[in-house]
This record gives structure tokens, sequence and C-alpha cells, in this order.
């Protein structure tokens, strides 16, 4: 039988999960032999051949050919991941996040197909509230614009040697730095700073 073809990982035995984490499992046959999750794909790769040593498999069917006996192989072998009381309780506490959050999802494509006028209604809704925003984001920037022309006009004023109806501490001044791009989106809010 030709040998297995590594996997994406880097190592034979190894796969990344999609969580980030790298499994490490023993196949043979129909055997599998789960050996764990790990941080990175070195460590699972090290619990292979360790468990590979244990089962008498051949070098070439390691991922470092380099160690040369099981001891060699255990003690490069990462320690067993222990399950404290906290790890477990952690995962109880997501895998019931998980499931509130299932029932609230059927709960809502229920209520959904039981009220399809309440939906319509708040489809129409957050629409209208989308083109209030855009209206209202629209009039903050021609106003800016307005204070920006008003601030850069007085400048120009005083830099002709004429005289501004700007005091000098007046916070006006300050217009001349609005931003009035118009690289902004007005769909979708991003430019929406100001609350």
């Amino acid at each position: 039988m030709p040998p297995r073809r590594r996997s994406a990982s880097g190592y034979r035995g190894v796969r990344q999960r999609p969580n980030g984490g790298f499994y490490a499992e023993i196949r043979s046959g129909d055997l599998r032999l789960s050996l764990g999750t790990y941080d990175t794909p070195h460590e699972a790769a090290r619990a292979f051949d360790a468990a590979a040593w244990r089962l008498g498999r051949p070098r070439l069917q390691m991922n470092f050919p380099d160690v040369r006996t099981l001891q060699q192989a255990l003690d490069l072998a990462p320690p067993p991941r222990l399950n404290s009381a906290q790890d477990r309780a952690e995962h109880t506490a997501l895998q019931r996040r998980l499931l509130v959050a299932q029932e609230d999802e059927r709960v809502m494509a229920e209520w959904r197909r039981r009220h399809p006028k309440d939906v319509a209604y708040e489809q129409e809704y957050w629409e209208r509230r989308r083109e209030e925003d855009t209206r209202r984001r629209r009039e903050e920037r021609l106003d800016r614009r307005r204070r920006k022309a008003l601030a850069c006009a007085q400048a120009d004023l005083v830099n002709a040697g004429g005289r501004s109806f700007f005091t000098e501490e007046d916070e006006r001044w300050f217009d001349i730095w609005l931003s009035t791009s118009d690289d902004t989106d007005d769909d979708d809010g991003a430019d929406d700073w100001s609350d």
C-alpha cells in the first residue's frame, strides 16, 4: 500500500480544525485512534509519532525520522491535555449558549412564518430609518461644507489684508479643518460618528 499523503498541516496524521486547533489521529484500515487536539501542528505531530512508536509503525511512516527510540518520542511528545473542572464548565456554558442561540433562531423563523405583516412592517421601518439617516448625513455634510467655505472665505479676506467678522478666539476658525469628503458612502453609515 502506498504511503498516505501528508495533510495541509504539513504533517502525517494531523489536521487543522475550524477553531484553529490541530487534531492528531492514527488510521489503520477501519481503525481510527484519536490522539487529541493541540495548539500547534508540531505538537500534534509529536503526539502522532509517540503513538506510532507504541503501535510499532515503521519510521518511514513518522513525521520526525530523526527520533530513534520510543523513549525519545515520548520525551518529545507534549504532555496529555488535562481537562480541569474549569475547562468542563466553560465547555458546558458554551454549549448552553449555542443551544439558546439555535432555539432563538428557530423561534424567530417560526414568528416570521406566523406574522408576515409584522415582518413587512419591520422591514419598512428599517428602510425608512436608513433613508432618514442618509438624509440627515447629507444635511450634516452640506452644513459642514457651508461652514468650511465661510471660514475659508474669512481666512482669505484676512490674508488679503481685510478684516474678518470672526474674532481671534472665535471657534468658527476651526471649521477650516472640517472634512467635507465626498468619498463616503451614504448607505452604510460608516461616516456617522456623531452619536
